[in-house]
């Protein structure tokens, strides 16, 4: 599935939320030239695990964003280098960039100079803050300072930052939409456009939930571990006899009571306590005790064989080198080359065409 086979994506961007635009449009057809100053490469190319090889001019990190680009070097700093630039932004389609306040300015190539080249082009400009200001930011403070390592850890730990990158992730798919609808918008009025999406407003719009709780009721999440704030049992993790550890994702009452079916505790269906969500939530801890008394009896397989068979949600809690021995998981892995250098990545698109209409 190759729809973007006729679109060319320029990305000036570094680090992970600009590149994962790149490499979305990459894995669509598009033919993604990623522009990297010479003097100061993409910083990621460094970013390397002790075990990684410090002579080669990739990193894994590097690796996880850059599939299907074609790579130039050039400072845009220098006549030469930058005429090169313009050139390419005239058959152009998307620009990708992550420029701080004022930085494409002093690099004397403002939009309004691209667009008169090029008026169908769109750039895509990723921001910490806004465009108001030059403070830099990166994906953890980002999880700081918009509440989610605040609500991230044990009641009784400190804030915790989430293990993956994912504010910058989630900022990418605000990026992708904003490309996707001035696309769109393309096809309509023939014109391009420029877009600016900032991490701040990108990790505040994905609280969701979280948000409407304080927003409805004046209650501040606190960190409650894995647990659900609204549903239980959701979150609650239970050691089983093998030394594994499962969790379940009960998000109805049918599904509870087919979980008691499962564990033969038929007599939690009606009791007052536990009869409905919010009664759960409330005794939770209660209910905990008991079902982990049960679960402890079973191994994981056992455990996953009984509440499948019930189509109760849960899962058994697996390492990464686990998750890549899963044939769905097998099925994302993309090998390239960038500098010579064989890579490894996890695909960015996890939707498929599987029928025509």
């Amino acid at each position: 599935m190759k729809p973007f086979k006729d679109i060319k994506v320029i990305e000036l961007a570094t680090v992970l939320a600009g590149p994962s635009v790149g490499m979305f449009f990459a894995e669509l057809g598009a033919e993604v030239l990623k522009i990297e100053n010479p003097l100061r490469l993409d910083v990621t190319r460094n970013w390397k695990l002790p075990s990684e090889d410090e002579n080669k001019k990739t990193s894994a990190y590097f690796a996880s964003v850059n599939y299907g680009k074609k790579f130039l070097k050039l400072n845009l700093k220098e006549k030469n280098d930058r005429q090169i630039f313009l050139n390419e932004i005239k058959t152009a389609d998307i620009l990708v960039t992550n420029f701080l306040k004022g930085k494409q300015e002093r690099l004397k190539i403002p939009f309004s100079e691209l667009q008169a080249l090029n008026p169908k082009l769109i750039q895509v400009n990723i921001t910490g803050y806004g465009e108001n200001t030059s403070k830099p930011a990166y994906d953890l403070v980002l999880q700081a300072e918009t509440g989610f390592m605040s609500i991230n850890g044990e009641p009784d730990g400190k804030p915790l930052k989430m293990p993956v990158a994912l504010i910058d992730v989630l900022c990418a798919h605000q990026a992708k939409e904003a490309a996707l609808t001035a696309l769109y918008l393309r096809q309509k009025n023939n014109r391009g456009g420029y877009y600016e999406i900032n991490l701040y407003q990108s990790a505040v719009a994905s609280l969701v939930n979280q948000a409407s709780n304080y927003l409805n009721t004046g209650n501040v999440p606190q960190r409650i571990g894995s647990l659900h704030p609204n549903i239980a049992p959701y979150g609650e993790t239970f050691l089983l006899r093998d030394g594994k550890y499962l969790v379940l994702a009960v998000g109805s009452d049918i599904q509870f009571q087919n979980l008691c079916k499962a564990l033969q505790l038929e007599n939690l269906i009606n009791d007052v306590r536990f009869s409905e969500n919010h009664r759960r939530v409330c005794n939770r801890e209660e209910l905990f005790h008991i079902l982990s008394e049960k679960l402890q009896k079973f191994n994981s397989k056992e455990a996953e064989d009984l509440l499948t068979e019930k189509e109760v949600p849960h899962a058994v809690i697996r390492k990464i080198d686990e998750v890549f021995n899963n044939p769905l998981a097998k099925e994302m892995i993309l090998s390239y080359e960038a500098d010579r250098e064989k890579m490894y990545c996890v695909s960015s698109l996890s939707f498929r065409k599987k029928q025509d209409y």
